[in-house]
């Protein structure tokens, strides 16, 4: 069991290793949260929260007056039962990729996952721990789109630049990617890794730290990321009210703006994310233009993180 885990996914990992294995069968009781409590030494919340964790993946259900028992999806998922030849992680991630990309992260769960693949919810688990497993891979896969193809501009502007325009255009692709990118606990997968990697080479023998440089591309990688993140907000109100973000604009909020003198002289067209983010990408390249050319006329400018 992996100790590095938050204690509630490790009970969650071991009460689903007992499903998944036949130990607990569906219509059996599973532990109740005094009953975790007790065994895992953990707190009333800590326990709910990891049986909450198995009833969202469909594995556990709650009966009034006997607890919560396994689910009936579950039925069948003993030692003896065997996924589909066709199954594999990649497919698994693949679909759940293509379920994200439709209809947000707000509706993916492994059991639409395993109705979308013609299987069980148990067979899935025989690929990926669990849903958290599921969106490292998921968003690691995609990272790969975001190596750019061809030659290099020269400069490291230009390079950086490139950077941010392909990630922006993934998240564009991917709207709930951005939900789940960390740049405070960072998931150490390839192509995340990777990513950073070419950035730094882009800014390698300027003069710079190893320190100095990822914090280049964090900060970078941060406001795109950050700017991203309302993308998949805007495409779930368009589908929940078949507004577009243009008639939601002109309806909504243009009549307001006419009401303030200076507001009312922003033309409307500077008002969407793509603009905003174009109009923030300069500012970001600029302001390490600045730190570049202090570097060259002052050594040890740039030499920690806290150079100004």
């Amino acid at each position: 069991m992996d100790e590095s885990q938050p204690p509630y996914l490790r009970i969650a990992a071991d009460l689903r290793q007992r499903i998944t294995t036949g130990r607990l069968r569906p219509g059996d009781r599973v532990p109740s949260t005094r009953q975790i409590t007790q065994d895992w030494q953990v707190a009333m919340a800590t326990a709910t929260k990891a049986l909450t964790t198995l009833r969202q993946e469909g594995l556990i259900r709650p009966v009034p007056g006997v607890g919560t028992v396994v689910a009936d999806a579950a039925r069948g998922a003993g030692p003896s039962r065997r996924p589909s030849p066709e199954l594999s992680r990649e497919r698994i991630v693949r679909a759940a990729i293509a379920m994200a990309d439709a209809e947000g992260l707000a509706t993916l769960s492994m059991r639409r996952i395993a109705g979308g693949l013609r299987t069980s919810v148990m067979a899935l688990y025989r690929y990926v721990a669990g849903k958290e497993e599921l969106l490292t891979l998921m968003a690691d896969t995609v990272l790969a789109e975001s190596s750019p193809t061809g030659p290099l501009p020269d400069g490291w502007r230009a390079r950086l630049e490139l950077t941010a325009r392909t990630h922006w255009a993934l998240y564009h692709r991917h709207p709930w990617l951005a939900q789940t990118v960390s740049f405070t606990r960072p998931a150490p997968t390839p192509n995340a890794m990777a990513q950073a990697e070419a950035a730094m080479r882009a800014l390698d023998g300027l003069g710079l730290t190893p320190a100095t440089m990822i914090h280049i591309y964090a900060t970078m990688a941060t406001y795109v990321r950050g700017t991203a993140t309302n993308l998949e907000a805007e495409a779930e109100a368009v589908q929940q009210t078949g507004t577009t973000d243009d008639e939601w604009l002109e309806a909504e909020v243009l009549p307001r703006m006419r009401e303030f003198p200076l507001l009312s002289r922003i033309p409307p067209d500077c008002l969407d994310l793509d603009t905003l983010f174009e109009f923030g990408l300069q500012r970001l390249l600029d302001g390490i233009a600045t730190l570049m050319a202090e570097a060259r006329s002052q050594p040890g400018v740039g030499a920690t993180p806290h150079a100004s």
